[in-house]
This record gives C-alpha cells, structure tokens and sequence, in this order.
C-alpha cells in the first residue's frame, strides 16, 4: 500500500463503502460507471440546499449574491484545477456526454459541410461516438475511425493517414473505459494541429486519476463528468479555448445565456454563459468543487502510484485463474480490468459475484465497437478507486473461482 495515501483514512469518509450487500461486506469495484462520494461532498450539497439555496445571478438579495459567488468561485477552481487561461473557458454541463453533443452540435454547425469527416478512434465510449455519427449523416459526411490493435492501442500509423483526409474534427478519449487504455493525447493533438484540426478529448475516465493540463495538452476541448470523480451526478464540465468558443453558435437558448430579448431579435450573453441556458445545477457544482478540492487533498500522484499498485496486483492474481482471459493489455494502462472466464457469460458471473457482495460492470461498457472486434458479448470489469485496498483484490478473485466453479 503506498505510504502517502492513507487508506484507512479516505475508506472512513465514505458511508457507502461500509454496508453489506447480501450478508457480505460490500466490496466496490465499479468506480469507471461512477465513483462513491465522500462525507464532505455529501455535506456540502445539504448545506447548499439548507442555508444557501438560491438562483444565482440576478437576484439582488442575499441568499442569491451568496450563492452566484460560491457558483463563480467554484468555476475559478474548475479552471484552475485543469490550468484553463481564463475561468470563463469552463462551461457547466450535465456531464461528458452533453458536454460532446454540445461541441458536435456547436462546433458541427460552424464548420461541417456535405461531403466533410470527422475522426474518432475505435475504442470510444458511445458518448463519444454517436454524436459525431449523427452530425455526419446530418451532413452527409463521413465518419473516420482510428483502429486499435489486440492489447488496445491505437494504430497512430493509420490515425496519421485519416487526418490526412483533413477531418473537421477529431474527438477521442483520454481513457478507455471498457479497456483501460491510456491513450497518447498529447502527441495526437499534436499530429492533428498540424493539419489545423481542432481536437476534443473525452476526459470522463480521466479526472480522477491523474493531473489534467489543457494548455500543455493544447487541446481545444475537454469534457468530463464530476460523479466519476466523488463528485455529484447530473453535473460535469466543457473546457474550451476561448477562440473557438466565441466563435460556435449557442447550443440551447433561454435562461442565463441571453442578452437582450425582443420579438424582433435576441442577442446572445458573453462567456460562458452563451452556454449555460437554463437554471444552473449549483448545488452540483458546489459538490463538483468539493470533491475536485478532496482528489488534490489526497494528490494526483499518490492516488495514481496507489490504484497502479492495486492495478498490478490485481492483474497478477486474475492471470493465475484458469481460463480467464484479460481485454486490454496496453503498457500505459489506468486501474481499470475487462476479463470473461472460459465461456461464461458476463451477466452470469457478474450476477453471482454480486452475491458475494461484489458491485463490478458487465456488459459491452457503451462500447460496442469493441466487443465486436474481440467477437465477444461483453466482459466483466473491475475498475479500481483511491479507497480500494489488496484485500478487496483478494476477495474478488477467491470470488471469481468459486463462481467458476459453479456456472462451469
């Protein structure tokens, strides 16, 4: 266990880990669908809706002058937390996935043309598929995907000879969440800026893992969601560059993000709340900047050497159980695991595991495209989290063969 993380400490900010689940202890391994939320994050949502609940903006009364600071603040640290130039490049969404259409309905209306591409990879989340697949057959355009091979990692070699179709867009992950691959964004939004591409990257997978900088990224759009990041559900971020924000159309209308209404003609507010139509979640954003507040409490850096431990571990011991096969095996990898065991069906080991007290994924993980490639129906996958321990691990795979032993 690494000495810097103390996780004893974390594992008592969390009620939900210390319940039982069928007479069993429950053991939590589902954190790549979202992530449990600690006590501090849960006490900041109730005493926003306590002593602070209020719309925010407009209102010249106290509760609402309290409430837009601590919304706006929280905003300023959202920047800061992923090195954004400026605080209004942070839009707030309902999480990654509207926080894509956003950019492909926007972006999409700015720059596609009949005839145009787009480019994703094959290992995208449908979140970070199916938008661009609609806005190419709402241009007639085409869709371009970047191939992996068998551990998981892209083929730059092919993903170099798509952007020379000069694609408009290219949107791909940080982190695969069905295979755990840690893709070389860096490099990628390198090699499309040469073209002049604008680059989205899907940070859903992530946040809470390891430090995120925009600017040395260069990307021009980040997304992620706060509840796979101990942060509230129903609440995330769109980090773009100013220049490219000023310049895409709204993507709803109404609320906050006018400026002057007339039956004639409405004008639009600045950044970023052209983007921000509606009433705003802000007691999810409060909670947003609470949990991001606890991850840098904890450190990037102990959390990443803690989970890649338990990563190591994990996968040593499922690699010791006969016939169990592991999907995903790029040497840069986050704590996530895909695997079946012989030929069981995912749903049928994931069910009796659930039995045992043990909360894991099962399924094509909104990533279908590759279930396809493995000419598989699903996997069972284990995904690791700051407050997960080798103990948890053990039990897991004394689970796993009494599980198999039974559906064999």
């Amino acid at each position: 266990m690494n000495p810097n993380l103390d996780v004893s400490a974390i594992r008592a900010d969390f009620p939900a880990l210390h319940q039982q689940v069928f007479k069993k202890p429950l053991v939590y391994l589902d954190n790549a669908a979202t992530t449990q939320k600690p006590k501090v994050v849960i006490e900041r949502l109730q005493h926003y809706y306590e002593l602070e609940n209020s719309n925010i903006h407009r209102g010249v009364h106290h509760l609402s002058q309290q409430a837009t600071v601590a919304f706006e603040q929280a905003r300023k640290t959202i920047a800061e937390l992923v090195h954004a130039a400026n605080s209004y490049e942070i839009i707030f969404t309902r999480g990654t996935t509207e926080s894509v259409n956003l950019v492909a309905s926007s972006l999409g209306r700015l720059l596609m043309k009949k005839g145009d591409h787009v480019l994703v990879t094959a290992i995208e989340h449908h979140s970070n598929m199916v938008p661009w697949q609609q806005l190419c057959e709402q241009y007639d355009s085409n869709l371009l995907v970047a191939r992996f091979d068998q551990q998981g990692v892209i083929d730059l070699e092919h993903y170099q000879q798509l952007l020379e179709k000069r694609p408009k867009i290219v949107a791909i992950a940080h982190i695969s969440n069905a295979l755990g691959t840690i893709n070389p964004v860096k490099e990628m939004i390198s090699m499309a800026h040469k073209l002049d591409i604008p680059v989205l990257v899907d940070g859903a997978q992530s946040i809470a893992h390891c430090p995120i900088d925009v600017q040395d990224l260069d990307c021009d759009f980040y997304a992620f969601s706060a509840h796979k990041a101990y942060g509230p559900m129903g609440i995330g971020v769109l980090y773009g560059k100013e220049k490219w924000l000023e310049k895409m159309p709204p993507y709803q209308f109404g609320g906050e993000m006018v400026d002057q209404v007339s039956f004639e003609k409405t004008s639009f507010n600045c950044l970023p709340f052209k983007f921000e139509a509606g009433t705003p979640n802000v007691g999810g954003v409060l909670g947003m900047e609470t949990a991001m507040n606890y991850i840098l409490e904890k450190g990037y850096d102990a959390i990443a050497a803690h989970e890649n431990a338990l990563l190591a571990y994990a996968t040593q011991q499922l690699k010791n159980i006969e016939g169990l096969r592991i999907f995903g095996e790029s040497p840069n990898k986050a704590s996530v695991i895909s695997f079946l065991v012989h030929e069981i069906h995912p749903f049928d080991l994931g069910t009796l595991l659930d039995k045992m007290g043990i909360a894991l994924r099962t399924g094509h993980h909104c990533a279908q495209p590759i279930m396809d490639f493995y000419n598989i129906p699903g996997t069972v996958r284990a995904s690791f989290a700051m407050y997960n321990t080798f103990e948890e691990v053990d039990v897991l795979i004394q689970a796993i063969k009494k599980a198999s032993a039974m559906l064999r």
